[in-house]
């Protein structure tokens, strides 16, 4: 059986799509952390089969419109003390700035690099997102 302490003070990512994990471990730099966290996949789950979590030993600011973006049913348990505190559910946000980047050669932001990339939501059934300058579409899932 996998073993993994209890977290004293810091985060769990949970309901993360399974295969998901990996890309917001490095996405946060949890790779690079100099505190104890993990990084545990395909964990069984009664909701969608199997899951990743993230335990992290630390609070850490964490931007949760980009969670949202790569996978809107992340919740995030705040720890403290050995016990939850908090609960933040994760949803699709409205907006993403510098997350993901236009694939349009012709978009401004591919020539004038001091351009924001930024994309509005405008289907949420179908997590499609819009860019700002050329109207070129990106599904949400994952960051580049």
């Amino acid at each position: 059986m996998l073993n993994v302490d209890t977290i004293k003070n810091g985060l769990v990512i949970d309901h993360i799509k399974a295969g998901l994990g990996p890309q917001i471990f490095h996405y946060l730099g949890l790779d690079v952390a100099n505190f104890s966290c993990a990084l545990i996949m395909n964990v069984a789950s009664k909701k969608s089969g199997k899951k990743d979590i993230i335990k992290i030993d630390n609070i850490i600011n964490i931007d949760y419109s980009v969670l949202g973006f790569i996978d809107p049913n992340i919740s995030i348990n705040v720890i403290k003390d050995e016990q939850i505190v908090r609960k933040i559910n994760m949803s699709l946000p409205e907006r993403v700035e510098n997350v993901i980047h236009c694939k349009n050669p012709r978009c401004i932001t591919m020539t004038e690099h001091y351009v924001p990339q930024v994309f509005k939501l405008v289907n949420k059934e179908k997590s499609q997102y819009r860019c700002e300058y050329c109207d070129a579409l990106y599904t949400a899932g994952s960051i580049d």
